[in-house]
């Protein structure tokens, strides 16, 4: 079963107040793939979390939008002293390794490089990469990219 549905799950399950297994499945998803996807955490339908969110770490005040795909390896969280968490626009590509932190916010049909660290905002139809992640190529709004 794919760990979207078992995110699912535990979220629906979350929203209308059924007590310890929302937990109970988060634990699970940690225990046979290695990644915490929380239920507090929105994540769009069409999300995909590769090879079952294996590595993924994802803070439970996350938004990500629609059909996204986050790659393995992937941290999606916050910073200390700060209670903002990064957001996510739909049609999101987050390539391996790649780190999102602090209060950022990821434009619509942006694809972040593989092992990027990103800590500022990204504008939607971009490409960032690098260490600290900058924008190095503007997409068109209605292009197809791939990582």
């Amino acid at each position: 079963m794919d760990v979207y549905k078992w995110y699912s799950v535990s979220r629906w399950l979350y929203l209308h107040h059924v007590p310890v297994l929302p937990m109970v499945i988060k634990a699970g998803i940690r225990i046979l793939w290695g990644g915490v996807i929380p239920y507090q955490a929105q994540i769009g339908k069409g999300t995909i979390l590769g090879y079952q969110a294996l590595g993924v770490v994802i803070h439970k005040r996350c938004v990500i939008g629609e059909n996204c795909h986050i790659a393995q390896n992937v941290t999606i969280g916050g910073t200390s002293n700060l209670y903002e968490v990064p957001v996510l626009g739909d049609k999101v590509q987050v390539g391996v390794g790649a780190v999102i932190v602090g209060p950022v916010h990821v434009g619509d049909n942006v694809i972040v490089g593989a092992n990027a660290v990103v800590n500022k905002d990204i504008p939607p139809n971009s490409v960032a990469v690098g260490i600290p992640a900058k924008v190095i190529k503007t997409l068109a709004p209605d292009s197809k990219a791939t990582i």
